[in-house]
Formats: C-alpha cells, structure tokens, sequence
C-alpha cells in the first residue's frame, strides 16, 4: 500500500488522494434532483469501505473504466460527509468524482476481500443496529411464500416474503420486491434438493440490494459446513 492512501483517513480537507480500491457494487440511479449517477462501494487492503458517486454531467466521462469487481488506482477525489437513509458504509465521508480525477488500472486486491460483513439477526430484531445503514446477512432460507403482485405507485410489482435462520436457529422475516423477488423464486424451484445459503444487502433499496443464492465464498462455505 506504499503511495496509496488508506480509505480510513480520507477527509475532506484536500482532494489530492491517491487509493488503490476494489469496486465491490456498481448501479447506476437516476432521481428527479440528481439525473443519471453512477453508484459505487469500494474497499481498500485494509478492508475498509467508502461509498462513491459520479455526477450526470461526469458519468460519460467515467463509465468506460469502471465495473463491479475489478480493482482500480483512483487520483484527485473531493470528499463530503456522508448523511440520510440508505447508507452504504459506516464512513463518516462519501467521494464525488471530479472532472480531474484519474482513474488507472493497477494490480487486483484478492478476491478474499469482498467487504461482506454479515451482522447478528438479534441485532437487527431489537433494534440495536442504526436503521440509516445498509447491512449484510447470511442464512438458511427455510420458509417462503409464493410470489404475489402488488400495486405500488400505481405500478405492478412483485413481491416475495422469506425466512431465514442462522447458526443458533434464530429466525428473521426479509419481503424482496421487483426482480429480486422472481430471482429468488426461480432459484428456489432449481435447488429444492439443497440447503439455500442467502446473503444481501438487508434493505432491499433500489439497485443498490444484492442477492446471491448459493454463493462461492469463505463465508458461505464455513456456514454450510456448520
């Protein structure tokens, strides 16, 4: 990491950073108040995670050299606190791409380091965990319901209701909408003779969710083993 920044210090006093990272999700969102922006979380060596955003006017500029999974040198980054719902990490600042920023190829951070960080079902059920922040969870999917289509905004869409149990039985209820909940469904009908192994983004919010059945990871493995 020698020349690199680590993601921990980044702060907003300067733009001149230099951070070797691993785009760890990609989306691209669009709202009334920001247009078309391009979404990311990125990780560092040390394991630590900064969100992300290049602006409508720069997305054109940016989009060719960017994509989930790969690992990239980013120079020149101005930082802002990072604030609302919906957060992606527990940085205190969030990165905004500049028209000068530089964006490099440089060596891949292992693939081991995937920012998947899965937190206690307890946690989430009492309360404990800040409801402004995204979370991560792993489990055995062992009740769910049949796909239905409901009427939201004045437009159909779907939606599934899941349980899962962790390693101590504990239960948590999870409801996905839109393409998630026809993902995991179809899923669900290939793989009735196995255990279903479920990680996501615990709040189904926009494209930011992810969800992977079965996943190859250390995480997963080690909680099927058990």
């Amino acid at each position: 990491m020698a020349g690199f920044n680590p993601v921990a210090d980044l702060k907003p006093f300067k733009s001149m950073w230099k951070i070797r990272v691993k785009i760890i999700r990609l989306w691209k969102q669009f709202t009334a108040a920001g247009g078309l922006t391009i979404e990311m979380v990125l990780i560092d060596a040390n394991g630590d995670k900064i969100h992300a955003t290049v602006k409508k006017e720069l997305v054109n500029q940016f989009d060719i050299f960017l994509a989930e999974g790969k690992t990239k040198m980013m120079i020149n980054l101005s930082l802002n606190h990072s604030c609302g719902s919906y957060r992606t990490t527990n940085h205190l600042y969030k990165i905004s791409f500049l028209a000068t920023t530089r964006v490099k190829i440089c060596e891949d951070l292992p693939r081991a380091i995937n920012g998947f960080q899965p937190v206690n079902y307890r946690e989430i059920l009492d309360g404990t965990l800040n409801s402004d922040h995204l979370v991560d969870v792993i489990g055995q999917v062992v009740e769910v319901s049949q796909v239905d289509v409901l009427s939201v905004n004045g437009k159909d869409t779907q939606n599934i209701t899941l349980e899962l149990r962790d390693l101590e039985d504990v239960r948590l209820p999870l409801v996905l909408w839109g393409s998630f909940a026809s993902d995991v469904s179809n899923a669900m009908q290939t793989r009735r003779d196995e255990a279903l192994i479920y990680d996501r983004s615990i709040s189904n919010a926009y494209n930011v969710s992810d969800v992977s059945l079965n996943p190859y990871m250390t995480e997963v493995e080690e909680f099927k083993s058990k």
